[in-house]
């Protein structure tokens, strides 16, 4: 019972500042979708804290939690953190969507990461090239690439100083030893901001939703002396492959099954030498270029390995 109540407090403290939430009331719900209905902890606790949410009328990112670590855009490597930044406005674009207010580019000495603000959020505009102080940020993930979102109680301070905004970008390559499980034809979560990738049609976030087909490759490049996990999102995917979402859909509904679309890609690519750069985010890198050297620069990479 002593994590059910951990689970309690920690609930009660996030509407501390919104609600009267009463611990013992919260502890006996978690207690009852678990015990009773036999619901996986931390889904009882999203569900609970969905209808805090509902009755206190926040969106989840409302939620400040005080305390943020001060941290620098390469460290972030987990989703849903809050943190503060010290950045500057490496770039802004124009946003796809109404719902959006701001999106751009955000970077420090160690790298840049991308940022988002929705209209909902009311916050003062960022100006390009100007420095900044953001605290209360959260961060979020997609296919192992992070980024920051800027909420209603993130804290903007223009500052005046020069902040180098380095490069986070790395080059690996090596052959193509393995496509892991989650490649291929998947289904991403159609919930606004929600990209999470379903299993078995759930959403860890939202529950079972009718998801949307992407395409990627979790892949390990072997170059002699270490491996390396590389992402290719979509694009890449198709670049690396030849195979577009329209032809891997019809190529699982003639099978019946989304496996053969990772098995078909597989055959044409496991083997084959790649030189890949991009952002390194946790032991991913996020294939932003990819090429094939050529036979004399692999037989010239393989034999530099050998001897290290």
């Amino acid at each position: 019972m002593t994590e059910l109540r951990d689970h309690a407090e920690a609930i009660a403290e996030q509407f501390s500042d919104h609600l009267d939430p009463d611990v013992d009331e919260i502890e006996a719900r978690l207690d009852n979708l678990v015990t009773e209905y036999r619901v996986p902890v931390e889904e009882a606790r999203r569900s609970i804290t969905n209808d805090y949410l509902d009755e206190a009328g926040l969106e989840r990112d409302e939620l400040g939690r005080g305390g943020s670590e001060r941290v620098q855009v390469n460290e972030i490597d987990e989703d849903e953190q809050w943190v503060d930044l010290r950045v500057r406005v490496v770039d802004l674009w124009e946003p796809r969507s109404d719902a959006v207010a701001q999106v751009g580019l955000l970077g420090d000495e160690s790298g840049t990461i991308k940022f988002t603000a929705f209209e909902t959020s009311d916050l003062p505009l960022l100006e390009e090239d100007q420095a900044y102080d953001l605290s209360n940020v959260v961060t979020d993930e997609y296919e192992g690439r992070y980024s920051v979102k800027l909420n209603r109680t993130t804290g903007i301070s223009e500052i005046d100083e020069e902040i180098e905004v380095g490069d986070n970008a790395e080059t690996v390559e090596g052959a193509l030893v393995d496509v892991q499980s989650g490649s291929g034809l998947i289904k991403r979560c159609p919930e606004e901001d929600c990209t999470r990738v379903l299993q078995n049609g759930r959403c860890s976030e939202h529950g079972k939703v009718d998801g949307e087909f992407d395409l990627r490759i979790k892949g390990v490049l072997d170059d002699g002396r270490e491996v390396h996990e590389v992402i290719f999102d979509r694009e890449a995917t198709e670049e690396l492959t030849g195979m577009g979402l329209e032809e891997a859909k019809q190529l699982a509904m003639d099978a019946l099954d989304t496996t053969v679309v990772a098995d078909e890609m597989s055959e044409g690519i496991l083997g084959r030498y790649y030189r890949v750069t991009g952002p390194t985010l946790g032991r991913y890198v996020l294939a932003d270029e990819t090429e094939e050297p050529g036979p004399v620069d692999v037989e010239r990479a393989l034999i530099n390995a050998r001897s290290i």
